[in-house]
């Protein structure tokens, strides 16, 4: 019998930092075992950054989840007002396998109650916040502690979204998945330097 595919819950909102949700789910959707789900508060079309998301589900319908990612951005602050949402996210995140955020995403997460004693990264302009939840501030780009992954600001996404990958599903297909994605930052905390990693079974990208 085949398992189940691991469910990866994008948990978006209007004014979000578009490239916070983009840029990690480029890379989840590549993980052939995986089944990502994008989801909102309300469901339906989601407005960030003049793009519009068609098509989400509403959070509260998703009855359970491996992993849940929360992105940043403008609509950060609104969106961790709105009680509904939180528990919504609380409820997800205390049965998930991983709790996961981009940028000031680790703001809701706190908000929710998720991040109480956890080292958390943020984007830097807010990262000061994130004691007020009880999270420990860390200026890290990508932070684990625990089941709780976190990444810095917006492009930090992606140097997120490989470390996920390589915990979920392995350093070698985290780096096939970089190599057809063409990622090869210069940044000190990656292996990529100029060309991204090729792992033993690149050939088998493309096929």
């Amino acid at each position: 019998m085949n398992n189940p595919p691991f469910r990866i819950v994008f948990a978006i909102y209007p004014d979000m930092t578009q490239l916070d949700f983009t840029g990690p789910h480029q890379f989840f959707v590549r993980w052939p075992d995986s089944e990502v789900i994008i989801a909102s508060p309300a469901g339906g079309d989601v407005l960030s950054e003049g793009l519009i998301f068609a098509g989400t589900r509403r959070l509260a319908e998703i009855e359970a989840c491996d992993l849940i990612c929360v992105p940043g951005g403008r609509g950060t602050t609104a969106t961790a007002l709105d009680s509904a949402f939180i528990a919504e996210i609380r409820r997800l995140g205390l049965a998930a396998r991983y709790v996961t955020s981009v940028c000031t995403g680790s703001l809701i997460l706190g908000a929710a109650g998720l991040l109480v004693g956890r080292r958390a990264a943020c984007h830097w302009a807010w990262r000061h916040l994130l004691p007020l939840f009880g999270a420990i501030a860390d200026d890290g780009r990508v932070v684990r502690d625990g089941n709780i992954i976190t990444g810095g600001g917006v492009t930090a996404g992606i140097d997120f979204a490989l470390a996920v990958l390589a915990e979920i599903g392995g350093v070698e297909q985290a780096q096939i998945i970089q190599l057809g994605l063409e990622y090869a930052p210069r940044h000190r905390s990656t292996r990529g330097g100029r060309k991204p990693p090729r792992p033993r079974s690149w050939r088998r990208i493309g096929r």
